[in-house]
């Protein structure tokens, strides 16, 4: 992709896209907001995660896709309910490797690249694994200062990289997409100024709310942190070793691209990475698989259970290194799950034990609290009806 911004508001092909700002308010009307997710890389310049040569191949199951129902909120539902209360926009679901069911609306295409909203966390925290595996990090223990300089002095001195990928920095962070004030509001503004730099520059200036690792505290700017540190340890941008790492050994049959803070400057590491649904959802074989791309061990052999494990920091949401595992509270069908979740319905559902992957693009209203139908209470519903 171009390292050149679009402007907001202008044309790409033939669809308009709407405004950074008026996306995150959520004051974009439905198929502007639509066009807008499906071309957010035109918000902002870009990097491109290249594919491979190889593509990794998801047969179609044999298996007829079975009926869908389940209780949630007071009432029945089935697919169709889901699909079109949620406002999917592609629902892919995996098992054992293979297609069990395929959809897209909203107009999108397999050929689609839909953003990853905060899913790109994640992402972002796996690499991390991958750069203590090949020695760029020599542990999770170490303070982001020693890689992030710029951070010495401010609220992150005495920081670990663990206690990022957790969010228990203890640093104080207001989240709330739809305030312009807040701290996720601020760090879009910096975002926009399009100046190098700007980013950790407002990580810099945040306050503590209480010691390193006595807070747990949903915070897209931990992750910005946590690629600033990655950044600096493998010594080349996050898209370059995504690509090299990840990408293009697993498999992904189409390249990505990847939100930058400034002209060929670094990734917005929590935000902001558009790939096509089934790659997605191949990430998830990836996770699925234990690490391996290619044949090869990329994470380290443990990293993928504490990653994806609760770390206890806060009791009403478990949380790992920026995935999501289910809580016990979620039902027993869950157990051993987990996600990546991005605002406006985005989400990347993992069961190990029965080898499910479910990747789903929505276009929810607002970034949070619009959801009709728990999409924890979808998950569970085609895994148990899959067997």
């Amino acid at each position: 992709m171009p390292d050149q911004p679009a402007a907001a508001g202008a044309a790409s092909g033939l669809e308009a896209i709407g405004s950074v700002r008026d996306l995150y308010d959520g004051a974009l009307l439905p198929d502007l907001q639509v066009s807008t997710l499906r071309h957010v890389d035109h918000l902002f310049p870009t990097r491109v995660v290249a594919r491979g040569a190889n593509v990794h191949a998801l047969p179609v199951s044999s298996r007829p896709w079975p009926a869908i129902g389940f209780d949630d909120g007071g009432h029945r539902w089935d697919l169709f309910d889901y699909l079109a209360l949620n406002r999917v926009s592609g629902l892919l679901v995996l098992q054992n490797g293979e297609v069990a069911f395929e959809h897209y609306a909203l107009g999108n295409t397999p050929q689609t690249r839909w953003t990853s909203m905060s899913m790109a966390k994640s992402i972002t925290a796996t690499l991390v694994g991958a750069a203590i595996h090949d020695g760029h990090i020599g542990s999770l223990d170490e303070q982001v200062c020693r890689y992030v300089p710029t951070l010495a002095g401010s609220a992150y001195e005495g920081v670990t990289i663990r206690q990022v990928l957790q969010m228990s920095s203890g640093v104080r962070w207001n989240e709330t997409y739809t305030d312009p004030h807040s701290d996720r509001r601020r760090l879009l503004e910096a975002q926009l100024s399009q100046r190098p730099g700007a980013l950790m520059d407002c990580m810099a200036a945040l306050p503590r709310a209480g010691p390193p690792g006595s807070v747990w505290n949903y915070s897209t700017g931990e992750t910005q942190v946590a690629g600033a540190v990655l950044r600096a340890a493998v010594g080349q941008p996050l898209s370059d070793y995504l690509s090299e790492r990840i990408w293009a050994r697993f498999g992904m049959e189409a390249d990505a691209s990847w939100w930058l803070e400034s002209p060929g400057g670094m990734e917005v590491a929590g935000s902001g990475l558009s790939a096509r649904l089934r790659d997605f959802a191949r990430f998830g074989l990836f996770m699925l698989g234990g690490g391996v791309a290619g044949g090869t061990q990329i994470l380290p052999q443990d990293w993928i259970k504490e990653a994806c494990s609760n770390s206890g920091h806060d009791s009403q949401t478990p949380y790992g290194y920026m995935w999501w595992p289910l809580a016990a509270s979620a039902g027993a069908v869950h157990q051993g799950a987990y996600l990546a979740i991005g605002i406006f319905g985005q989400y990347l559902y993992i069961h190990p034990a029965k080898q499910v992957v479910i990747a789903q693009w929505s276009a929810m209203p607002k970034p949070k609290g619009t959801i009709p139908i728990q999409p924890a209470s979808f998950f569970a519903a085609v895994v148990q009806a899959l067997g």
